[in-house]
């Protein structure tokens, strides 16, 4: 079964940690915080003569404390501690109970790819605010994608900075694959056009365009996103046939907001969730899957280039929970 977009798998995968290893780590800061705490709540709703009864107040409380902290959010974690509540019985294990309704949470969002109905190349926009990781996301999924043995082209869509275009140049060659890029000032719409043209002229799929970093108020910037998704639709059938929104892990609740915002204006399909290795409160994305009904994509677990790995919400409700042994 394939994660992520343009059926990406665990296939490709042959690096020093599987893909499971490399999620518990860059969820260890959230699991440090949480895991000693769930197990104590665990032991305590397991014991014998606790499972002939519902589950006491405390406990419930402690659950709702515990999954707050890990920023699941207001509105999942009451879901989650009702369907705990009504679903507890004799002999159920309070552990597999709140997995099982995580997974329902997960499951409840569509997370199969965007499809591209056989149009060539793929276009891909990369949108989100200022600081996320937006652009190194970007040269990270592309070098994911050639790894995989596509042949993408990268289109720097940001000429409002100089310095956005010069960094996604490096990460260009890191990954080594083709840029199109302009002047600073130019049109982003029409670098975007052009980069479609020099896709279907070169054989390059996908197309990731980076778009400049927004504030998601900036009403004037948000319609500028918008001609870029016209001009797409005019050079490709169907383009953009996906957009990604970049969510920086470490700002937590707070990202929704900017990805209500983008889904609004910009049709986001999926989501991208930085710096998952740099926060405590790696329950974010039950939030997202939660709130925003939106699959998240990709997660990044680290600064270097492989550090992007498409995400699976079992794994991740495994790590998450992960029993001590």
């Amino acid at each position: 079964m394939g994660f992520g977009i343009w059926g990406l798998g665990f296939g490709i995968w042959g690096w020093d940690l599987g893909f499971l290893d490399r999620l518990r780590d860059g969820l260890s800061r959230t699991t440090q915080q949480i895991v000693d705490r769930f197990e104590e709540i665990v032991q305590r709703a397991d014991r014998p003569e606790a499972q002939a009864k519902a589950i006491d107040v405390d406990t419930i409380e402690a659950l709702e404390e515990l999954l707050l902290s890990a920023d699941v959010g207001v509105a999942a974690t009451g879901r989650i501690v009702t369907a705990v509540r009504d679903r507890a019985r004799r002999g159920e294990s309070l552990r597999e109970l709140v997995k099982a309704e995580i997974r329902n949470i997960f499951d409840a969002v569509d997370s199969s790819p965007a499809p591209s109905n056989g149009h060539q190349p793929h276009v891909t926009l990369i949108v989100g605010v200022n600081g996320t990781g937006k652009t190194t996301t970007i040269g990270k999924l592309a070098n994911l994608l050639k790894a995989s043995g596509k042949r993408p082209l990268v289109c720097a869509a940001d000429t409002f900075r100089a310095a956005a275009v010069e960094q996604l140049e490096i990460w260009a060659k890191r990954a080594d694959v083709d840029i199109v890029r302009a002047q600073e000032g130019s049109d982003p719409a029409a670098v975007v056009f052009d980069a479609i043209q020099s896709g279907k002229t070169k054989g390059r799929d996908p197309i990731l365009v980076d778009t400049a970093g927004r504030l998601h108020t900036r009403v004037n910037l948000m319609n500028e996103l918008e001609k870029i998704r016209r001009v797409a639709g005019r050079a490709a059938e169907g383009a953009p046939h996906e957009v990604l929104l970049v969510l920086d892990a470490t700002v937590g609740q707070n990202g929704l907001a900017q990805a209500r915002e983008f889904t609004n204006v910009a049709g986001v399909t999926g989501i991208v969730l930085t710096k998952l290795d740099g926060t405590a409160k790696g329950g974010i994305a039950v939030a997202i899957a939660h709130d925003l009904k939106l699959p998240i994509r990709y997660v990044g677990v680290g600064e270097g280039i492989d550090d992007l790995i498409p995400f699976s919400a079992r794994e991740y409700v495994d790590a998450l929970f992960q029993q001590k042994w």
